[in-house]
């Protein structure tokens, strides 16, 4: 079964926070709420636990893995922004929107699947920026769940469909629904996934 850790979802305790963001340290995978679902938070530069992350979901070691971060600093450790990612993130973060850059050579081959861009976000929610602040750099952000199962919106979701991974962060239920918008700016601005923020939005955003 896996170590629980209950902090308030506006306010949490940073005692709490350190003791999972050391459990990342390690190598271990915790499930922690975002401001759309429950996601599992891996370091993504070591590449033994981000093996371990896709074996714990089942996932296709060709199916990347997206990040979250605690403030732009962060996202430019980890991705080169370009012009157009910067107006993105200045429109719509901290939010649901998740933005493809390229991806800085710090990060595990094996979270990006073979190709050489990340996508990345700053959630609006305190618990994962918490967690993303206190481990120095982003945190992949997949869904808590098995691959192709009903993503996670509760802790208990989370424990039930992996019983396996090493902690959860609760802090209570999350919105759940639709997950993030991704968008790739690496280049041209692309749709790559339909999520809570429409595709329309983004695009007016960017005149």
């Amino acid at each position: 079964m896996p170590l629980i850790l209950r902090v308030a979802a506006d306010a949490p305790d940073p005692a709490v926070i350190r003791e999972a963001v050391e459990l990342i340290r390690r190598g271990l995978v915790v499930a922690y709420p975002t401001d759309t679902l429950y996601g599992l938070a891996v370091d993504p530069r070591n590449a033994g636990a981000v093996k371990r992350l896709f074996e714990l979901k089942g996932r296709a070691e060709t199916s990347a893995l997206t990040l979250i971060a605690a403030d732009l600093a962060h996202v430019r450790a980890a991705g080169e922004t370009s012009d157009a990612a910067e107006r993105l993130a200045a429109q719509w973060w901290p939010g649901p929107l998740t933005i493809v850059m390229r991806a800085r050579p710090i990060l595990a081959r094996e979270m990006l699947a073979g190709g050489g861009t990340v996508g990345i976000r700053i959630p609006d929610h305190a618990v994962a920026i918490a967690l993303a602040r206190d481990a120095g750099f982003p945190i992949t952000a997949t869904s808590a769940n098995r691959s192709g199962g009903t993503p996670a919106s509760t802790a208990d979701a989370v424990a039930e469909a992996l019983p396996d991974v090493d902690a959860i962060v609760d802090a209570g239920p999350v919105r759940g629904g639709a997950p993030s918008t991704i968008v790739d700016a690496s280049a041209s601005v692309t749709l790559l996934r339909q999520g809570v923020v429409p595709w329309d939005k983004v695009l007016r955003s960017l005149r």
